[in-house]
This record gives C-alpha cells, structure tokens and sequence, in this order.
C-alpha cells in the first residue's frame, strides 16, 4: 500500500455499507495502519443514500476524504456510483454494483431513473470494475450478502493477504451468518 488509501463506500441503506466498512477498518488495523472511519447517513432506513470514507496509512490525521482524493470507490448501486464519482481520482478505481435500487422521486413517479449510467461511468473513469453483486450473492444463497461479495472484490484489488481479510470476517460477521458470508467474500474474490 502507499503511504495511504482512502476508500469512499456508497450505497442506499440495508445494504450492508456500515458493516464493510467495519470489516475494511479491522484489516487496515490489523495491518497496522491508523485508520479513521467517517459515515454519512441520509434518511438510511428509508432507502437514502449511506456513505462512509475510510482512511488508513501510516498516520491519518482526518476522517473526511476530499473531491478527487477517493483511491478506489466501492458503490453497492448505481445511482449511488453515479452520485459520487467525483471523489474518485484520476487513476482511482471504480467498483461498482449493477444493481437498481430506485429512490423516493422515482418509487414516487416524480423523476425517471437515469438510463445507462455504466456506460457513463466506463466513458468517464478509467478503472471500472462492474458486476452482478446482488446475482452472485443469491447464488450464495442469501441476496443480503451483497456487500461482502463486493468486499471481496475490492480485497483483490487491495493486495493485502487473504488470511487477513478472513480473520476480519471472522471478527466481524455474527457467528451463524459467517459461512455464507465466507462463501460470498470467496465469489467476490473470484469475480475480481
């Protein structure tokens, strides 16, 4: 790892964004990097937008990470991608699920869901990694397991060792939800 990474992780809430995040900070500590964790939750219960930046290095002094400094952002939707690829850098890495999920204005019928925003993010970012999250997860068995699908797919793109991320998962995942979502973070790591 560099001297450090920020990693923003966006979704809608129920998707399972804070536990990423949780499992994400115990690897970075475990490494023994400092690590700052910040999240924003917008009307998350209701399907509002959910955002938490983390931070690690050798020593981070803020939590907050600033337009244009995202290293890799991990995005549980598309909207979701959409809304904050800005943060991204330039050289940054985009990981994004292709899953729907459709906000208030449009469950409303006041706005219409944005067509093609893959092929957007693809024509604007050069790093795009796009997959299926909410289909490999049902094949795991449980949909819900999307975001440690999509934990996987953002270790591999980490380098950090796997046996790390699986004591993670073992921290931090309930006991008898931790065989599923070992079998989820495995497709994930596959599909990176």
């Amino acid at each position: 790892m560099h001297k450090e990474m920020n990693i923003l992780i966006v979704g809608v809430g129920g998707q399972g964004t804070i536990l990423a995040s949780k499992i994400l900070a115990d690897v970075a500590q475990q490494q023994g990097y400092d690590v700052k964790v910040s999240e924003i939750h917008g009307m998350a219960q209701r399907g509002g937008s959910v955002v938490t930046q983390v931070r690690m290095g050798e020593k981070i002094y803020a939590p907050i990470i600033s337009e244009g400094q995202a290293d890799i952002i991990l995005a549980f939707e598309q909207l979701e991608a959409l809304r904050w690829v800005h943060f991204l850098k330039e050289e940054g890495t985009l990981i994004v699920n292709r899953q729907v999920i459709e906000p208030v204005p449009v469950l409303l019928g006041l706005q219409p869901y944005p067509a093609g925003i893959i092929e957007k993010l693809k024509a604007h970012v050069k790093h795009v990694i796009d997959l299926d999250a909410l289909d490999i997860a049902g094949k795991c068995g449980n949909k819900k397991a999307v975001n440690v699908v999509l934990m996987g797919v953002l270790a591999k793109k980490m380098n950090i060792p796997r046996e790390v991320w699986d004591r993670a998962l073992d921290n931090k995942v309930p006991a008898r939800f931790l065989e599923l979502n070992k079998e989820a973070f495995e497709a994930g790591w596959m599909a990176g």
